[in-house]
């Protein structure tokens, strides 16, 4: 089985003909364009063939089945209901029917709001900036496989009156703090997700977390989701088993890929690995393979929202393979 994610980075239909431009919303420059980047999507997706892929950066259902109305098959979606400001949210495309999809977007119990602006209605925020999503498929008769996708804060700012840059070196050192707050805190409500999906024995339950971190395998922000420390792949105590914590403990695969010099994102020269795959204990035995596809990459100059490329996506997609 091939279990993916991908951020498709504003994927979104453009506006209908006669409406103003808005660029707090995500929309493709044009029909063409954006017929373009649906081509583009669906040939990278049939080549890689994954059973289930996480995706991030989609602008609304409508986009969602344009797409897979061009991919070879049946195949079964499911959206966040809860999109960032520009109208962007994660999904889920499958081969197999989607059961038991549920929604996350509110701070877990005894975390209190945190603040993402120096002042106004929203100087506080008690929710995801994009809601997390989980799903449940059956591999083969009597067999569940439980899927979360999520897409944590960006580190890209974003200062008062919607801007991006600032020569205000106080005000940019808030704004830092914020983006961290929010993504430590998005972070920690998917582990909350996770422990739902685990219920504490990871050892028989088969649970994977796909998305779009924002940040690199060790950040702490990513750890968060591993749960107990230690044990991760390549370290000391991955072959020694650590009861209870193998039983609540995420993977991640990353590993794998950062040892053949693998990464999913080209950022100012810079090669980041910030898309992750993680799994629970019972998938160890049955993972054979991870991979990108990071020679497709354009380099990102200038980040900011709805920024335009070339190529389908900034981001490579990562796969990984599983005897299920």
């Amino acid at each position: 089985m091939i279990i993916g994610t991908w951020n498709v980075e504003n994927f979104c239909r453009p506006l209908p003909a006669g409406s103003a431009p808005n660029p707090s919303r995500c929309a493709a420059k044009d029909q063409a364009t954006y017929d373009a980047k649906v081509e583009a999507l669906a040939g990278a997706i049939t080549e890689i063939g994954p059973d289930l892929l996480g995706v991030q950066e989609v602008g609304g259902q409508e986009a969602l089945d344009d797409l897979v109305a061009k991919l070879p098959g049946t195949w079964h979606t499911a959206l966040s209901n809860h999109p960032d400001p520009r109208g962007i949210r994660v999904g889920v495309i499958s081969r197999l029917p989607l059961l038991d999809v549920k929604h996350r977007k509110d701070f877990p119990d005894h975390l209190h709001p945190i603040q993402v602006e120096d002042q106004g209605d929203d100087a506080l925020t008690s929710e995801m900036g994009r809601g997390g999503l989980a799903v449940r498929i059956e591999p083969s008769p009597g067999r569940s496989l439980h899927v979360a996708v999520c897409h944590l804060k960006s580190k890209l700012l974003t200062f008062p009156n919607k801007q991006h840059s600032t020569n205000d070196e106080h005000l940019r050192a808030r704004y830092e703090a914020y983006a961290l707050f929010r993504r430590a805190a998005e972070a920690a409500t998917m582990r909350g997700l996770v422990d739902e999906l685990l219920q504490g024995d990871g050892k028989n339950r088969n649970v994977i977390v796909l998305g779009d971190f924002n940040d690199e395998w060790q950040a702490a922000t990513t750890q968060i989701l591993y749960g107990p420390p230690g044990s991760q792949i390549g370290t000391g105590g991955f072959t020694h088993p650590d009861n209870p914590g193998d039983a609540n403990r995420l993977w991640n695969l990353a590993p794998h890929i950062l040892e053949r010099g693998g990464f999913s994102r080209i950022f100012e020269g810079q090669h980041e690995l910030i898309d992750h795959i993680m799994i629970s204990h019972s998938l160890l035995a049955t993972f054979e393979s991870v991979s990108t596809g990071n020679e497709k990459l354009p380099n990102v100059v200038e980040a900011h929202p709805a920024a335009p490329h070339a190529k389908p996506s900034d981001h490579s997609p990562v796969v990984a393979k599983f005897n299920l």
